[in-house]
C-alpha cells in the first residue's frame, strides 16, 4: 500500500496523484517532485491519505521534500523566463499564421521542459513550430491545446459574486454542467444571468443543484394552471426557497400561492 496525496502540478496543470514516501507535508505546501523525466513542483491540495489502495502504475510520480527557500527563488526564475518564452512563442506563431491564440507558457522546476497553453477553434498542425521553439530554447517543448474553461481558470479573474473564480481558486476540476442547472432552480435562462468569463454556465450552477431539485419536488412550474380560490390562473413565477407562486388570473388580476414544507404536510 501506498500513502499517497493529490496535488496541483506546477502552476496552471491538472491535480495529480503522488506517492508521498516518507516526507512530512500538509496540505497548502508546495512541494518538490520526482517526475518521469526529472523534476518538478506543486502544491498539496488534499490531506494524506495514510492507506490507500491506488496502483503504483496510477501514481504521476513521487514528493522529494517541501520546498525551502531556495526552491521558491528558483520557480520565482522560471515563471520569468516563462514569460519571455511566450513573447517568442507568439512571435513565431504569428510569423508561421496559426490560427492559435497562446494564453500561458511554463517552465518544469528543471526547467528540462516548457510547457505552451493555446486556444484554436479546431486542430493546429503545430510541429514547425515545436521543431522553431526547440532550436531556440534547447529544450523539451509541449504545446497544449486547451478549452474556453481551462483558459478562464489560467487567465483568472472575478465573479459577479465578488470572489476569486471558483476555477483558478480552489477547485480541482471541471464537473459536468447543463442548463437544465439554472432551469430546475427558477433562474431566467439569459446568457448574460448564468454565464461566466469562459462562456459556459456557471460552475456555482452545480453547487445547490441537488437541493434545489429536490425543494422544487412538490411545487408547480411556470406555465401551468392550477386553481385558487380566487378562480383559476396561470402560474408566471415560482420561487423555490419560499414555496411560493404568482399565478396570474386574468384581466389584471394577481394572487400568490403559498405552499407547505414537505415535512409539515
Amino acid at each position: 500500500m501506498n500513502s499517497i496525496i493529490q496535488i496541483k502540478v506546477g502552476e496552471n496543470r491538472a491535480v495529480q496523484l503522488f506517492g508521498l514516501n516518507d516526507v512530512e507535508c500538509n496540505r497548502g505546501d508546495c512541494v518538490i517532485l520526482q517526475v518521469d523525466r526529472g523534476l518538478d513542483y506543486g502544491i498539496v491540495v488534499s490531506d494524506i491519505h495514510a492507506e490507500s489502495h491506488q496502483k503504483a502504475e496510477n501514481l504521476s510520480g513521487s514528493v522529494v521534500r517541501v520546498a525551502h527557500e531556495d526552491d521558491f527563488a528558483k520557480i520565482e526564475s522560471n515563471k520569468k523566463k516563462a514569460a519571455e518564452a511566450l513573447n517568442v512563442c507568439l512571435r513565431k506563431i504569428n510569423e508561421r499564421k496559426l490560427r492559435m491564440k497562446i494564453v500561458k507558457a511554463e517552465y518544469t522546476y528543471d526547467t528540462s521542459k516548457i510547457i505552451f497553453f493555446f486556444t484554436a477553434e479546431g486542430r493546429v498542425d503545430f510541429r514547425a513550430l515545436v521543431k522553431d521553439l526547440a532550436r531556440i530554447f534547447k529544450v523539451r517543448i509541449e504545446l497544449k491545446q486547451i478549452g474556453v474553461r481551462d483558459k478562464a481558470k489560467i487567465t483568472g479573474g472575478f465573479g459577479v459574486c465578488g470572489r476569486s473564480l471558483c476555477c483558478s481558486s480552489y477547485m480541482k476540476g471541471f464537473h459536468p454542467l447543463t442548463i437544465k442547472m439554472p432551469k430546475e432552480q427558477g433562474l431566467p435562462l439569459n446568457p448574460s444571468r448564468i454565464s461566466g468569463m469562459c462562456g459556459r454556465i456557471k460552475c456555482c450552477m452545480a453547487y445547490e443543484f441537488v437541493a434545489y431539485k429536490e425543494l422544487s419536488k412538490n411545487l408547480p412550474h411556470v406555465g401551468e394552471k392550477i386553481t385558487t380560490p380566487q378562480g383559476q390562473g396561470k402560474i408566471f413565477e415560482v420561487n423555490i426557497l419560499k414555496r411560493y407562486a404568482r399565478v396570474d388570473l386574468g384581466e389584471g388580476k394577481v394572487t400568490k400561492v403559498t405552499f407547505a414544507k414537505e415535512d409539515e404536510e
